[in-house]
């Protein structure tokens, strides 16, 4: 700004000398009023000649101050880390106990000894449907069975000591198998009048009420779900197959109860869905406080490229020039509050989580230009933000 005033002073300097040489003061002694008026009318013109000529001055003088004020950005020292880089897929959340107890006697359901929500024991009674009479009919079963017992094992005695027949002894046995079949299968028959857990778990819904009549492998009674033994099953593009085997530790986040942790792969199917082109994983999960729950939405994060001593840069500092080539800029100091911007070419790897991976261009140590960067030239001065 002193510069343009130094300047001002000499162009009216300049000017004062230019023109009628009469002074001012020697054209009012003069008393001539044309004179007067033309001597302010040339004053006026050069005042507007002057003014237009101080602001493109101005003008010029503002625009080349701001080029030379250095930039504000904000940069980051690169250190080396341990990268790593994880395929996505989403899979559910199931488990092989989570079964529905369907009635596999005709009959009334005439108990149901449980609550939802109830623990029980693997064998545990869960309901009980009328027999309508076949208890008796197992009772007069096992008399029929006691007696053709006894019967043969008399008749093999006999045989033993030579005495009876043969076909007697053969009858005597066919009757005692012929009974104990029988008594099986009506045993059999009645134990499908009750209900029992096939395994330990929870009773998760009493779908059917006492009285209601129920048919076999049509009315459902009870659900049972065991909680403790979960897994994601999810698929997973057949180009990862390499990466995946049974014992892999894998990532698994269920973001409706806001949970995250490492799972182990357990099962790795052997068939390639020709649809998809997917194989599936299963993954055990823990379940200690019971959020778990089955056909909860989980994502699967399977680490398939890792890299030790790995340059990382956040993803939004880098940028592409006219070329194609990625680029970005670096702060080199010229003294301690200014420095400049250089340009380097970078070649770049995997990108995960905004970060990507420098595989050339960039060395621990460097100071990376983040904020301000997208405006920057190559060789621009520029200052770090406090």
């Amino acid at each position: 700004m002193k510069k343009s005033l130094l300047l001002l002073i000499t162009i009216i300097t300049l000017a004062s000398c230019g023109g009628d040489n009469k002074s001012v003061d020697a054209v009012i002694d003069s008393k001539d009023m044309a004179a007067v008026k033309a001597k302010r009318a040339e004053l006026n013109k050069q005042q507007r000649e002057l003014k237009a000529d101080i602001d493109k001055l101005n003008a010029y003088i503002d625009e080349n101050e701001k080029k030379e004020r250095p930039a504000l950005i904000t940069a980051e020292v690169i250190k080396d880390t341990l990268f790593k880089h994880y395929v996505e897929v989403q899979g559910n959340v199931e488990t092989d106990q989570n079964v529905v107890l369907n009635a596999e006697y005709s009959g009334v359901l005439t108990n149901v000894y449980v609550k939802e929500g109830q623990r029980v024991s693997k064998g545990q009674r869960l309901a009980k449907i009328d027999d309508g009479g076949m208890s008796s009919q197992v009772a007069q079963q096992e008399a029929q069975l006691a007696l053709a017992k006894t019967t043969f094992e008399r008749q093999e005695r006999l045989w033993e000591q030579k005495i009876g027949s043969e076909i007697q002894y053969l009858q005597a046995k066919t009757n005692y198998e012929a009974a104990k079949n029988a008594t099986q299968q009506m045993r059999s028959q009645l134990g499908k009048t009750v209900v029992t857990a096939p395994f330990s778990g929870v009773v998760d819904e009493i779908i059917s009420d006492p009285g209601q009549v129920v048919v076999p492998g049509q009315t459902p009674i009870i659900r049972l779900v065991n909680l403790s033994d979960m897994y994601v099953k999810a698929s997973i593009p057949e180009t990862y197959l390499r990466n995946i085997k049974k014992g892999t530790q894998v990532k698994v986040k269920l973001a409706s109860i806001n949970e995250e942790f490492t799972g182990t792969v357990r099962q790795v199917s052997n068939y390639i869905n020709p649809n998809n082109r997917s194989f599936e994983i299963q993954v055990e999960i823990p379940n200690k406080d019971g959020l778990v729950k089955p056909n909860l939405i989980a994502t699967v994060k399977v680490n398939d490229y890792s890299a030790e001593g790995a340059i990382t840069v956040p993803e939004n500092v880098l940028q592409e020039n006219a070329a194609g080539e990625t680029i970005a800029y670096i702060y080199q100091p010229i003294n301690d509050s200014v420095g400049v911007a250089k340009r380097v070419l970078l070649e770049t790897g995997l990108s995960y989580q905004n970060h990507t991976e420098v595989k050339s261009g960039l060395k621990k140590g460097d100071t990376i230009i983040k904020e301000g960067a997208k405006t920057l030239r190559d060789g621009q001065k520029v200052t770090i933000k406090n």
